[in-house]
Parts: C-alpha cells; structure tokens; sequence
C-alpha cells in the first residue's frame, strides 16, 4: 500500500515530534532527510516525512526545498499532505511560514488551509487567535529573545497576515468547542468569503481531535505536531489504515550514550541543570573559543576519559544575554554556524569513539548533527516525553537510536530518563 500522509517539516525535530504523534496514534511513520531523489525507494510506512532545514532559510530556498518535497511525496502516493512547523510559530516578518504555506496552496490547487500550532500537553494552546505557552502570551513566554526567530506578537492572524500574500480569518473557541461538524462548516464560510488561512484555537486535545475530524476532505494541513492527533482515525474510518500491534517498535542498539545540547531554549537551560546533578557535563565557552574545530577537539578530548557506563552531556546553551554577547561579537549566523559546525564534528567523533545512542537538543544543532552524520532516514520509536520519540538512524555510518529535541520540549529530567531502561 501507498503511504497515507506526505509531511513536510521545516526542521529536523520538529519532523520527529510530528512523527512521534503519528506513531503515538497507530501509524507506521519514516523521517527522511531532505529531499530523497526521484529514484529513491519510497519507505514502507503509513506516513512519511521530509525534514527539511528550512525554518531559518532565505525564503526562495525554503519556498523551492518544500515544493521539491511535496512534488516526491505526491509521486511516492500520499494522499493527503500536512505542513510541519513549530508550537510556537517560529518565523520572521519574511516568514518562513506564510510563503511556504502560499506556494503549497498554489500548487495543490486548494485555495484554503488551516493553521493551528496548538499542541497543549506541551503548553502550547490557541485562543482567540492569540498563541499562549502556558499561562502567557508568545511573547511573554521567552520567545521573544530567540536568537534566531524572535516572537513579538501573540496574535496569529497578525503574524501570518504580515507573511502570505492572502488573507486569514480565525475559528474561534466557541465554535471549536461545538465540534467538527461546527468547525467544517465555519472553514467552509471562511473559504467562500475568500479566505486563504484559518487560524483555528484549540486548548485540549478534544479540539484537536475535532479540527483533524473537520479536515478530513482538506488536501493541506499546517501546524504544529498537535493537529495531527485527529488525522489517524479519520484514515481508519475511510479504511486506509489498519490496527497496528507496535507501530513504534525499535531494535536495542548497544554501545555508549550521549547528550548534545545546543539548544537555549529554557527547558533546555533548565534540563541541564538537572543532568549536571548526576552525569558528567561538559560546558562549551564559545565566547573563550571562537572556532568550531578547536572547540570539538576540547570536547572529544574531554569525553576521551568519560565515555562508559553513564551518558556524556556536552552543552553549548546557554543564557540569553551570553547569546546577545557571541552575537554581537561574531554576527548573528556567524555565531550560530560556529555552535552548529562545532557539534556537527562532535557527534561525528563520538559515533567514531563507540557512542551509539544520542540525544540532540535544538533544531539547528540537530540539523547540522544529523547531516554531517550522512543519516538518511529515521525509524520512529516510542517516545521519551511528548513531541521527542527516540528514532532509529540508518545511513552512511553505524545504525544509532537518535533523539532529536526541539529546544522547547521535554520534562525537567529528560537527559536522564532518555536513557533509563
């Protein structure tokens, strides 16, 4: 059978947390990195996902890399397609979210979608409009001194207006809160009153599952990972999709473990501080070294007497004014390629010292981790908390369980209890 569900992410661990929702609710799901070639053997899996690194982008390039993908995916068969971007609605005055978004639509032909980053078991819910992250605002909540994509505004019809070239209208609470039937047939009134987008709110999973059943028929979907908890049982209920015993069922893999964190994000600062309790942990001073070979070299020396019976954690995260200060210093890419470059080289030197299960946290870092580890595709597993599923990796190297943690994501020990048995 075809696959299902053709998923495009415009990062590496958002595509793994939508993938461990999928997984969660009864699909067989495939990651694969970038765009396979037209050749390429299509993965034997209900859905399949391209992760893209294309959240931070040049538009054109994030514009091209998403039509690409959608083109493979319409060819290995999908049926139904689903735009991946993060819970709290990571982008620029540019985009990348409102472009990429105009360009699938285009293509499709299908002149409408919804979008609904909400995702609440993480904290992340929608209401009237406005995206919280738990009892405050976007911006409000940390995001807004992301180095990369700082959110100043809460309101999501604002922010996707000022990125698509059509215009967005809003499915508020009271008519989410009255089901799917409600739902359809308020985004079918957007549609015709020549809306492109709907913003849909949400604040529990019963709403998701309400907007998933209200977008059974819709050729596009955009989100967060959360949207997608509905999706499954409307293929079951067409007959798509059959009961699977262990959709997320992985081999044990034997060997050392590790933790790269790059993200600095404050689930992340504050995982870190928890693990440096009880593993040996690795503070990265970008700052002091400013160049990624020297600073790979002190890591990997320094895993050199660890590397055995408990996981590694080396950490380049770390404070919003020590971010401000290597931005400054070097320019803002400049200071975000050196942290991606440095533990790019990093992974690849554990793998070679006999580490076999890696945790990665941060998007960027595991994009730059996962490519230059030449990984092709990812088995998804069972998850570790919500949204962060371990994975298995095959490629040009050793298979690996792989973790790949979006910045924001994880319980205060989730260094810790990645590894527990």
């Amino acid at each position: 059978m075809p696959p299902i569900l053709g998923c495009i992410a415009d990062d590496f661990t958002g595509a793994t947390d939508l993938a461990s929702m999928l997984v969660r609710n009864g699909m067989r799901t495939v990651q694969v990195i970038g765009v396979p070639a037209a050749l390429a053997p299509i993965p034997d899996a209900d859905a399949i996902i391209v992760a893209l690194k294309s959240r931070t982008a040049p538009v054109r390039q994030a514009v091209c890399e998403s039509l690409a993908a959608l083109a493979w995916l319409k060819a290995a068969g999908c049926q139904q397609f689903f735009f991946k971007y993060c819970s709290t609605f990571d982008s620029t005055a540019e985009g990348n979210i409102g472009p990429v978004a105009d360009a699938l639509v285009e293509t499709l032909g299908c002149g409408f979608a919804l979008a609904c980053p909400a995702f609440p078991v993480n904290g992340r819910s929608v209401y009237m409009g406005h995206l919280f992250v738990g009892s405050v605002l976007l911006n409000e909540s940390g995001m807004e001194k992301h180095p990369l994509t700082p959110m100043t505004d809460a309101n999501l019809i604002r922010v996707l207006g000022r990125q698509s070239t059509g215009t967005v209208g809003l499915v508020p609470y009271t008519t989410v809160d009255q089901g799917a039937v409600a739902i359809r047939r308020a985004m079918i009134g957007l549609k015709e009153q020549g809306r492109r987008y709907a913003i849909v709110d949400a604040t529990s999973d019963t709403h998701l599952r309400a907007i998933g059943e209200a977008a059974e028929g819709h050729a596009l979907i955009t989100g967060g990972s959360g949207i997608a908890i509905g999706l499954p049982e409307n293929y079951r209920r067409q007959g798509k999709l059959a009961i699977q015993a262990a959709p997320g069922a992985l081999p044990d893999i034997p060997g050392h473990c590790a933790v790269l964190a790059g993200s600095c994000s404050r689930a992340t600062l504050f995982q870190i501080g928890r693990a440096r309790e009880t593993i040996p942990t690795l503070q990265l001073d970008a700052l002091a070294t400013q160049d990624a070979a020297a600073l790979a070299q002190q890591a990997l020396a320094w895993a050199d007497g660890k590397l055995g019976a408990v996981p590694v954690l080396i950490a380049a995260s770390a404070a919003p004014e020590q971010v401000e200060a290597l931005q400054a210093k070097l320019g803002r890419d400049a200071a975000g390629l050196l942290i991606e470059t440095a533990f790019a080289t990093i992974a690849e030197g554990l793998i070679a010292r006999g580490v076999r299960q890696l945790v990665v946290a941060g998007g960027e870092t595991s994009g730059a981790v996962v490519t230059k580890l030449g990984v092709q595709s990812l088995r998804i597993g069972a998850e570790i908390d919500p949204g962060v599923p371990w994975t298995l990796a095959e490629g040009s190297g050793p298979t690996l369980k792989l973790a790949l943690k979006s910045g924001n994501f994880g319980a205060p020990d989730f260094f810790l209890k990645a590894f527990e048995p």
